[in-house]
């Protein structure tokens, strides 16, 4: 009788079972990011990701600083960036901070407040133990000063991406984490491709918005499959630190807080490459709400994490996508993930930790020649049953 086949989409969960057994024999070694050929992601989400990205701003006190409101709309979006952290190659390489406004919007009557984004409002402040970056928004008379950063690149096609952080201040605000691909003509919601972690400040505490955009009809109607209210974990409302991740693949955009999957969307998850943005902001419609003068909130981050892959590499092809690891039996050694990694099962934040493949092989055999000759057999069972 022939042994059942593996199906390929069951392929990521067998690695993941493989690889807790080895944790309980050996623990996982970091290693540096040259080392991996590519990331596998724990959850019922896993994939695999090609590379990986670590901005840390716990340790920043250097460029710590505070600074002053600038009242005028106009000098607010010409301010320059608050610190040298924000000029270095680690930060432009990859982030820009935007300056745009939304007048063109108030003009034609679709949001009643001008907002401006300005520099002076992305700042690295000290906390009681650690630095963080803030995204700060305030109200003031005649229009509200906001925050934004996105990537440089459009072309991430699918990721896992993370931020340890709290949203705190007024109500009126949104504080998000997302991905956006520009369709063009904002007037085709067919051409929208946008998956959102939103937190409105107006909201309990307890709840955050998650979203596979457009969420509404060219009729204006509510879609009710293209969103989710959900309610965060106990002791990890939006208030309090806690990581937040949204993992984008293929098939559905899953959100998690804490290491709980809290939503997950499968309906019209964006397909094409996009950037990622961060943003702190109100334009005092509806969905934001309106933030009264003097008001501010706030979206404060310790770090951001991100595994994904990239278009315009050979390596995010679709069949590279879909089968990662170097398994075949036929001697063709064109597998692209030897050596695989995770960013979850690591002690140190940002630091990878290998998982398997030929890095790995040497402490492998010392372990087997050491008395390890159960773990083959243990590894067979995982496969065939």
């Amino acid at each position: 009788m022939a042994s059942p086949s593996i199906q390929p989409a069951f392929r990521p969960l067998l690695v993941i079972v493989v690889i807790a057994l080895l944790q309980l024999v050996a623990g996982l070694k970091e290693v540096d990011d040259d080392t991996c050929d590519c990331y596998l992601t724990n959850s019922s989400s896993s994939n695999y990701y090609t590379t990986h990205k670590f901005f840390d701003f716990r340790d920043l006190a250097q460029y710590s600083g505070v600074p002053d409101p600038i009242t005028d709309p106009y000098d607010s979006s010409d301010a320059d960036v608050t610190s040298d952290y924000f000029r270095a190659h680690d930060w432009e390489d990859v982030w820009g901070i935007q300056q745009w406004n939304n007048s063109d919007g108030v003009e034609s009557g679709d949001v009643p407040t001008l907002m401006v984004n300005s520099p002076n409002n992305i700042y690295i402040e000290e906390g009681d133990a650690t630095t963080f970056l803030t995204m700060r928004t305030l109200r003031y008379r005649h229009f509200q000063s906001a925050a934004e950063f996105e990537s440089i690149s459009k072309a991430y096609h699918f990721l896992s991406v993370r931020m340890y952080a709290r949203t705190i201040g007024d109500p009126g605000a949104v504080t998000a984490m997302f991905t956006y691909r520009d369709g063009g003509d904002p007037n085709q919601l067919s051409h929208v491709q946008e998956s959102d972690l939103e937190i409105r400040t107006m909201d309990p505490v307890d709840k955050v918005q998650y979203t596979n955009q457009p969420s509404y009809s060219f009729k204006g109607n509510d879609i009710p499959a293209a969103t989710r209210n959900a309610t965060t974990p106990v002791k990890a409302d939006w208030t309090q630190w806690s990581v937040h991740r949204m993992d984008w693949t293929p098939t559905a955009t899953t959100w998690f807080i804490d290491g709980q999957d809290v939503a997950s969307i499968a309906f019209q998850v964006p397909r094409d490459p996009s950037q990622v943005i961060f943003n702190a902001w109100s334009d005092g419609g509806e969905w934001s709400g309106r933030m009264h003068v003097g008001g501010a909130a706030y979206l404060q981050i310790q770090w951001i994490e991100i595994v994904y892959n990239q278009t315009g590499n050979e390596h995010t092809s679709t069949r590279h996508y879909s089968k990662r690891v170097n398994d075949d039996d036929d001697g063709d050694d064109d597998g692209i993930c030897k050596n695989i990694c995770s960013i979850d099962d690591t002690k140190t934040i940002g630091k990878p930790v290998l998982l398997h493949g030929d890095a790995s092989r040497t402490a492998a055999a010392a372990f087997l020649g050491a008395g390890g000759v159960w773990l083959p057999l243990l590894l067979v069972a995982v496969f065939f049953y």
